[in-house]
């Protein structure tokens, strides 16, 4: 007979991720076997269940199908595969106290399933804002900052030992770096391996601890970070560069995340690769054509205005834009306005009557 999953976690067929977790949760405290009350069979079927609901892509295989090809045991395997044990751990954290258990399913699990993983401790990341001048932004720059955070010792280099000492076995681990530890839980006892605290995982320990540092290898203090910002570079960018936030002992460091602000410019924006500005010239300009000086990121550039040049019309300037990522420039669009004036001598006047019977 087909299972309807649905039906044995008690829940709608269009139930979010959420009412999924909840409704296992709840079933399995009930019928979990080591409850008075619980039920084995029952607790495996509420299991299969989560693990293929919880699933999005095996999920959306059962929903079409009514079975999963995804995993080679199928559903209707019964077992584990793909089964979140950290929700299911958080489920069981109060009970487990109770009944004695002192156990991480998501090392047990690892040793049984996957092999052992050994986690490596990693230092807190630190994000941090960067104000650039539009020009800045356009060529690129390099800019020094200061940052009080933990970073490595620099006088033992991170090895918590004060230069010259010898170096002794942990007598914690015998010099192997990883305790081993026995820890029961409903599945059987579990056999798992931590760094050593005591030596920090190295199998060492110094004789004379590091001044500096206090043996710890790490330490409060001031850092400069020189950050390279890459040419075209848009407001609200991130730069990130790794292993430069805070330092943890026996560990890697965090990340430093870098937002960027770039202050608008005056006369110009950027289109994508493009630089844009607007330049106004004079009617007799537009009408004879000539030349303008415009005040670029360049330097002055000479620009020619052809005769009979439109309002609004473009006038490119080609690789004067602004620098992509293969080094390649863009262009400068120049946006001609011409300006009308607001009041004419009567010279004017006689000479814009001469150019209306001329039919201009």
């Amino acid at each position: 007979m087909k299972k309807d999953y649905y039906e044995t976690l008690g829940i709608l067929r269009n139930a979010s991720k959420d009412d999924i977790k909840k409704a296992f949760r709840k079933l399995a405290h009930k019928y979990h076997p080591d409850k008075q009350g619980g039920n084995e069979g029952r607790f495996k079927e509420i299991s299969e269940a989560y693990n293929i609901l919880s699933d999005e892509k095996k999920r959306a295989e059962y929903d079409s199908y009514g079975r999963v090809f995804t995993d080679g045991s199928g559903p209707t395997g019964g077992g584990f595969g793909g089964f979140d044990f950290t929700d299911f751990a958080k489920g069981f954290q109060g009970e487990g106290g109770q009944q004695g258990w002192d156990f991480d399913l998501g090392d047990i699990f690892g040793d049984v399933f996957g092999g052992a993983r050994e986690k490596v401790k990693r230092g807190r990341d630190i994000s941090i804002d960067v104000e650039l001048g539009f020009q800045e932004s356009v060529f690129g720059t390099e800019r020094r900052v200061v940052l009080n955070k933990t970073a490595v010792c620099g006088d033992c280099a991170g090895s918590g030992a004060h230069p010259g000492t010898v170096k002794n076995k942990c007598s914690v681990c015998n010099g192997k770096g990883k305790i081993h530890e026995t820890r029961r839980s409903f599945f059987g006892t579990f056999s798992t391996a931590r760094p050593c605290n005591n030596c920090r995982g190295t199998g060492e320990v110094p004789k004379d601890k590091c001044r500096a540092c206090g043996g710890l290898g790490i330490l409060k203090k001031e850092q400069e970070i020189d950050i390279k910002i890459p040419a075209g570079i848009d407001d609200g960018e991130m730069i990130r560069m790794s292993q430069a936030g805070e330092a943890v002992a026996g560990g890697v460091s965090g990340d430093l995340y870098i937002k960027i602000h770039v202050i608008p410019h005056k006369h110009f924006r950027k289109e994508g690769s493009n630089l844009v500005t607007d330049l106004n010239v004079k009617l007799s300009t537009a009408l004879l054509g000539g030349e303008y000086v415009l005040d670029s990121l360049d330097g002055r550039l000479t620009v020619k205005i052809p005769q009979g040049v439109s309002f609004g019309e473009i006038l490119r300037i080609k690789g004067r834009g602004v620098i992509g990522q293969r080094g390649k420039r863009g262009d400068l669009l120049i946006k001609v306005k011409i300006e009308l004036p607001s009041s004419l001598t009567k010279d004017a006047e006689r000479l814009v009557e001469k150019l209306k019977e001329e039919g201009i």
